[in-house]
């Protein structure tokens, strides 16, 4: 394996991993249970852990892919950008969720707002993370890119699906 397999390995996981969190998050608000909505919190830290693993492989699959056909710098620099931006977020969430489980564990007053807040952050860096996702998936997919010649269909090919 080289950088870039490590980076295509590792890029997912920022992006499903609050997905998760968020998920678990609604079960705590469910079963009315600090300790899932404890969980949900320690999924978060994983995630602003796993954007930092994700963004350090970054430049080793910049390096592999920057002089391949249909690669342009445009594209690669769209999705660093979009990347930066949603590695913030996320890592504001982290730290977020650092002090929502030292506020849980001393049973802070406020302890208990902080899972809504969280879940409404979360959703947003959800939100970022698609940008990040698409802007990074398009740099080899021009399916995907709303290119017309892309997206063109065969004109030798049927439109009933034969």
């Amino acid at each position: 394996m080289n950088g870039a397999h490590y980076h295509l390995v590792l890029n997912h996981l920022p992006i499903i991993i609050p997905i998760v969190g968020i998920l678990v998050m609604i079960g705590g608000f469910i079963f009315r249970s600090e300790v899932i909505k404890r969980t949900s919190y320690f999924i978060f830290i994983v995630a602003a852990l796993s954007a930092i693993a994700a963004s350090a492989t970054g430049d080793w699959a910049e390096d592999a892919i920057k002089h391949a056909p249909g690669v342009s710098e445009k594209l690669i620099h769209a999705h660093e950008k979009a990347t930066e931006i949603f590695s913030i977020a996320l890592y504001l969430l982290g730290a977020f969720c650092i002090i929502a489980l030292w506020a849980s564990w001393k049973q802070k007053s406020y302890a208990r707002l902080l899972p809504w807040y969280i879940t409404a952050f979360a959703l947003v860096v959800v939100l970022f993370s698609k940008q990040a996702g698409t802007s990074g998936g398009v740099i080899r997919h021009p399916e995907i890119r709303g290119d017309t010649t892309a997206n063109q269909k065969n004109p030798n090919q049927n439109n009933n699906g034969d």
